[in-house]
């Protein structure tokens, strides 16, 4: 028999149970998990698993929310009594049905579609003057990441008065040093949002928004397109344009990566007449001389391991990654440790891949980072291909569906087999040969015009001009 109770001293679930002591005791999540060692005493025996967890090197943090199995080997824990939702401060925790359901820190009593309401109709007749501050969110609230990282790193040392709100889902997501979060759906998020002089986002605001007077907006977005977006999805539908066009009016300035993204970009969202920066990516200053030791031991690979990254982008017609690459076949075909990147639309619903030399970094914060590590890029149709060319490195296109996602899902602004600076393969066999007799000088040719066209103005400093139009434009101030 195993009984459960939540110490709220140390914000953790404690399982007490009699019979042999187990030889494992966790909680298990699709992004993280925790273990505990179960202490032997006169009774049975005791374990005491945190609800805090550290990933990649990183501080101690609340677990993500989301749902965990409760395990604990050669013990009975099919039969758990269920524990009322408590509030720990830092995050809430139930046990039903023999699992551990983890959600945000958000009071209850905001937590009603009735409550959320009440604090939309506040934020949007709020007349509170702006504030010296800015409100980051990236990926709807999943990380701090991307150009909104690198933006927030590079305001904080040439405006360090400024404020730095960042939007985020829960407290398991680390922000920039001297950050403030704010969880989505909170009264202070609301504030936060409605307060801010300037909103610095990379993806659509989703909710209510009503701008206050003087407020901006700067849309970074996440990646030159290759796959057609919005208005230029196929199959016209009204509801949808409707949804595209109120969404590009919230945003005051887009950030473009090049000329080709802001054109497409400008068209696809109905962006006309308002300013477009192309000043290449923030997010890929670091890939000009970064270095990518940090991440390698972070990630617990050594200096000398070759590492392939796939990474491919999400499909509309599934939830979580494809599974045309078996990670562990690859690694051992091409001696390497292979890092599983899906896209921050299956972070939720996948779950990690496992097995000797690979490590799944779907849930790791900074993409930039994973791109200095690995010696290697595999992908299909994702912008990531846009950014990994800064570095030079071999890139190889794994497209066996090329002909649905071309001519069904989404289709293409340019056609990816003329001009890939890569491979282009249909299998996983067909990579393997092609990773093995790859030669750099036979893509040299393509690789170079591809870099002169997409990453021209990719050349470390994207951050520090995007930050001095913010400063010299005075959408906030130094001070």
């Amino acid at each position: 028999m195993t009984h459960a109770r939540f110490s709220t001293d140390g914000a953790a679930l404690v399982l007490v149970g009699t019979g042999a002591v187990p030889r494992r005791v966790a909680l298990i999540g699709p992004r993280a998990q925790v273990d505990a060692a179960a202490v032997a005493g006169d009774d049975g025996w005791t374990a005491t698993l945190p609800l805090r967890a550290s990933r990649w090197g990183g501080p101690e943090l609340p677990l993500s929310s989301g749902v965990y199995a409760v395990q604990a080997d050669g013990a009975d824990v099919e039969d758990l009594p269920e524990l009322p939702l408590v509030q720990f401060g830092m995050l809430r925790a139930a046990l039903v049905a023999d699992a551990l359901h983890i959600g945000a820190p958000v009071d209850p009593a905001y937590d009603s579609g009735e409550a959320q309401e009440a604090l939309e109709r506040r934020y949007a007749t709020g007349t509170g003057g702006p504030e010296n501050a800015v409100f980051f969110e990236s990926f709807y609230g999943r990380n701090a990441s991307c150009n909104p990282l690198a933006i927030d790193r590079e305001l904080a040392l040439r405006a360090p008065g400024v404020t730095r709100y960042w939007s985020v889902v829960d407290l398991s997501v680390v922000v920039p040093e001297g950050a403030v979060p704010v969880v989505e759906g909170s009264p202070e998020w609301w504030r936060a949002r409605g307060a801010a002089r300037l909103l610095v986002v990379n993806d659509w605001l989703r909710r209510r928004f009503v701008r206050r007077p003087g407020q901006v907006v700067l849309q970074t977005w996440h990646g030159t397109p290759l796959k057609r977006l919005a208005l230029h999805r196929p199959g016209f539908a009204p509801r949808r344009a409707g949804a595209v066009l109120k969404e590009s009016r919230r945003w005051n300035i887009l950030l473009a990566q090049n000329p080709y993204a802001a054109r497409i970009l400008g068209k696809a969202y109905a962006f006309l007449r308002r300013p477009i920066w192309v000043e290449g990516y923030p997010r890929n200053d670091v890939l000009v001389g970064g270095d990518g030791a940090p991440a390698r031991a972070a990630l617990g690979i050594a200096a000398d391991e070759r590492v392939l990254l796939y990474a491919p982008t999400w499909r509309d017609d599934r939830r979580e990654i494809v599974d045309f690459v078996d990670p562990v076949a690859l690694a051992a075909a091409a001696d390497a440790t292979v890092l599983v990147r899906g896209h921050s639309r299956t972070i939720g619903p996948g779950h990690d891949a496992q097995g000797s030399r690979v490590i799944d970094v779907t849930g790791y914060p900074d993409t930039a980072q994973l791109l200095l590590v690995a010696d290697a890029l595999i992908t299909d149709y994702s912008s990531v291909m846009f950014d990994f060319s800064v570095t030079g490195k071999p890139m190889f296109f794994l497209v066996p569906d090329l002909e649905h996602y071309r001519g069904e899902l989404r289709g293409f602004y340019f056609d990816l087999e003329q001009h890939a600076p890569g491979p282009v393969v249909r299998s996983q066999d067909d990579l393997v040969a092609a990773i093995a007799a790859h030669e750099p000088a036979v893509h040299a040719a393509r690789y170079a015009q591809w870099r002169e066209k997409f990453n021209a103005r990719d050349d470390g400093r994207a951050a520090e001009r995007v930050v001095s139009r913010i400063l010299d434009q005075r959408l906030v101030d130094r001070d």
